[in-house]
């Protein structure tokens, strides 16, 4: 899967445009940066409800193409400018974290391994 195929399952809006072909293998989703620091690196894509500077630098040090923001919401100018210096995708998507996840997992993408 690619950065586009998650835009096009999640109905996304993207609000920040990072490599778009990327290949994405692995979804997270969580509000809480420091289980995502405990999460497998692996061109993941990280689903958050939680719009602050942490969420683009967790993503830069998990090396993660992608992030969604998940029930609309939406990140300031701080936060885009950070993602677009670390050409990093940023996505909006209306549906909530669970519906979210679940859709990607339907689309064919895993959650990892278990740790």
């Amino acid at each position: 899967m690619v950065v586009k195929d998650i835009i096009d399952i999640l109905e996304g809006e993207v609000i920040c445009e990072g490599n778009l072909d990327a290949e994405i293998k692995t979804a997270c989703g969580s509000d809480m940066m420091s289980d995502v620091l405990a999460f497998v690196k692996d061109q993941s894509v990280l689903l958050t409800g939680l719009v602050n500077p942490q969420v683009v630098r967790t993503a830069e040090m998990m090396d993660m193409a992608c992030i969604v923001f998940v029930r609309g919401k939406m990140p300031d100018q701080g936060i885009i400018d950070l993602a677009e210096q670390r050409d990093i995708t940023l996505i909006k998507t209306r549906y909530r974290m669970f519906t979210a996840c679940g859709k990607l997992y339907e689309g064919g993408l895993s959650g990892g391994t278990a740790v």
